[in-house]
């Protein structure tokens, strides 16, 4: 029977990317695996099919040369041999393949021995307004492994060491025959570690950490907003038996503020003022988040809701020098509780003001009511 053509066997096209190759293999062989296919001896040949093929076209030589003779580019000693597949090697080639691509899934770090990293670990920080704007140093205590002073993190008692596993011989993997080829897997006696402690220390029981409270100082930033994460490398948890440490991510929430709204690096205040002050115009005093004042003059006749800039007066712009802007917006205060004399004084002012457009908005408001009512009588 003649043998199916390489990249029909992935389902590629003939000028398809590595990556395209890569897609098209990973997704065969994990359909067509044996251990999903226990005892089906067609998967287990199209399984040997596609491996074949993406062996030799992931390598540029290869493929070049079958691209330009076929599968007789490979005949007589010069690679991959007949459809039988009596010569084809799944040893450490295909391994390297597989692991290539399923690494991931099967622990594939581990195959060249070695430990387990520490896990990255979170600590949620609340600070206030003032505090973002300035920046701060602040000291935290996390609860985490550390690793184990006693053995120096190796895990093994005093006076002795790992030693090559046995089951291994230190490579942390293990290989099973399964039919014709042969599979790798994480060692299950060293776990991927590939050594192996006879004596294990009695203060961490062999893991070569412990759990301790860890006191560390943290930079944050002037300009920081709500949701800034700020990433300490090697702080996170202990490695097993001295691996490499995780990193701690600290995620900052910034508390509401009193007198102030935040929007990105700019600040708004709303700020009340009698009726009169609107009136006549005259000028207040606002507090600024930096800890300073600042004196806007309003206009006389001024509206309820009408923003002042102040430029400059806002939030630090993280990593710059900069600073946003903050916007005043008054709010016009009706007096309450008045006196006898202050209502006359209003009723007098207003009947002064009689036949003239003092108050521009409600007599325009008004008159587009009217006109609406004797558009519906028509």
């Amino acid at each position: 029977m003649a043998k199916q053509d390489y990249y029909d066997t992935l389902g590629v096209s003939r000028g398809a990317r590595d990556a395209d190759l890569k897609t098209a293999y990973r997704k065969l062989a994990m359909q067509h695996h044996p251990d999903r296919n226990p005892d089906d001896a067609a998967a287990e040949r199209k399984f040997k099919d596609i491996n074949e093929a993406y062996g030799v076209l992931r390598d540029a030589d290869k493929r070049a040369a079958y691209d330009r003779f076929g599968h007789a580019a490979f005949e007589n000693g010069g690679g991959p041999q007949g459809a039988d597949g009596a010569d084809f090697n799944f040893g450490t080639g295909f391994a390297d393949i597989f692991d290539e691509m399923f690494g991931e899934f099967m622990g594939g770090g581990a195959r060249r021995g070695g430990t387990r990293r520490g896990s990255d670990l979170r600590f949620n920080m609340e600070i206030s307004l003032e505090e973002a704007f300035q920046g701060k140093t602040a000291e935290i205590r996390v609860p985490t492994s550390v690793g184990c002073e006693v053995c120096a993190g190796t895990g093994a008692a005093k006076g002795s060491s790992p030693v090559v596993c046995g089951s291994c011989q230190g490579r942390g993997r293990v290989r099973a025959q399964q039919g014709f080829f042969t599979i790798e897997r994480t060692c299950p006696t060293c776990h991927g570690v590939g050594r192996v402690i006879e004596r294990p220390c009695t203060a961490c029981t062999g893991a070569g950490r412990v759990q301790k409270d860890k006191t560390l100082k943290v930079n944050i930033p002037s300009g920081v907003e709500d949701g800034t994460r700020i990433r300490l490398n090697g702080e996170g948890e202990a490695g097993v038996r001295g691996a490499q440490p995780g990193d701690l991510y600290i995620f900052l929430s910034v508390q509401a503020h009193r007198l102030f709204q935040r929007d990105g690096a700019h600040i708004y205040c709303r700020v009340p003022i009698p009726m009169t002050t609107a009136s006549l115009g005259g000028g207040i005093e606002v507090p600024t988040i930096d800890g300073n004042r600042a004196r806007v003059t309003l206009p006389a006749g001024t509206q309820n809701g009408r923003r002042f800039r102040l430029k400059g007066k806002g939030m630090r712009i993280l990593r710059s020098n900069a600073r946003g802007d903050m916007y005043v917006e008054v709010t016009v205060e009706t007096p309450v509780n008045l006196t006898k004399r202050q209502k006359d004084l209003l009723e007098e002012f207003e009947t002064a003001g009689k036949g003239r457009r003092t108050s521009p908005e409600s007599e325009g408001f008004f008159a587009r009511v009217k006109e609406f009512w004797e558009d519906l009588t028509e």
